[in-house]
């Protein structure tokens, strides 16, 4: 299973992963990192710098394979709409 490693860049510091997460592959990179970044953010009341910062997710080749700014966590999801039978949706 690949390894993924989560470096998080707050302004000019760099808090680095050094031991990374194995997953399935790089299509589960994107919700593990909206899962932490959200993590994250829990305690920008303490640091508002954190509302800057921005993940950057590397492979075990070091190839960066997301950028993933922290506030984009916050953006709601789509939500699936029900189908009615031939009608309209309201």
């Amino acid at each position: 299973m690949p390894r993924y490693f989560f470096h998080i860049h707050i302004g000019d510091h760099v808090v680095v992963d050094p031991d990374g997460r194995e997953l399935d592959d790089a299509n589960v990179v994107w919700g593990d990192a909206r899962e932490l970044a959200l993590q994250l953010l829990q305690g920008a009341d303490s640091d508002p710098e954190l509302l800057k910062a921005v993940l950057f997710v590397a492979d075990e080749a070091e190839e960066i394979v997301l950028e993933f700014p922290l506030t984009e966590a916050l953006m709601a999801e789509p939500v699936d709409q029900p189908e009615e039978d031939g009608g309209t949706l309201h």
